[in-house]
């Protein structure tokens, strides 16, 4: 199965969740195992052959790519959450939205000084939330060896907020 064959399982939805948005809803890759199996493979090919100590997910669809990776990498999975959902002590940043901004929040203990962490979400868009992210994991001293998405929207220009960071992404709208 390739990037294209996943690309034609993504359901687009236009006006949601406003209008004038068209909303790539990945839910319909997800209900299939072989493809759901081929995207993880995907995502997780360019990092195959690198030590990866943490795999950070990003609230909530992260989640869904970011623990089956870990596990193949033999690394472990930390939850970036929104703000309040996290019940030990925790590092917190404030991003920019569209129309507002978001708390993201870490476990202060969740990365260790020198720990080689990648970074999973379902889709780059304009890039905030992954730069929250990165911002978290570098103040905990974590070396961020790349970012890692299904879903890339080319014209909002994420890519190029990230500062030359390795990105990596499997199907581009």
């Amino acid at each position: 199965m390739s990037a294209e064959d996943l690309r034609a399982k993504i359901r687009e939805i236009p006006d949601f969740p406003k209008p004038g948005i068209l909303f790539y809803d990945i839910t319909t890759l997800l209900k299939e195992p072989a493809a759901y199996k081929e995207a993880i493979d995907l995502m997780l090919e360019p990092y195959r052959d690198e030590r990866v100590d943490l795999v950070v997910g990003m609230e909530s669809r992260g989640f869904i790519f970011s623990a089956p990776m870990a596990y193949q990498l033999d690394a472990g999975m930390v939850p970036v959450r929104k703000l309040g959902k996290l019940p030990a002590e925790t590092l917190t940043v404030e991003y920019a939205l569209e129309y507002g901004s978001n708390t993201l929040e870490i476990h202060r203990d969740a990365v260790q000084a020198g720990n080689r962490v990648l970074i999973v979400d379902d889709l780059l868009a304009t890039g905030g939330t992954v730069r929250g992210t990165i911002e978290l994991v570098e103040r905990l001293k974590g070396e961020v060896v790349g970012l890692a998405f299904l879903v890339e929207l080319d014209f909002l220009k994420g890519r190029e907020r990230l500062e030359g960071r390795r990105v990596t992404s499997v199907v581009q709208y």
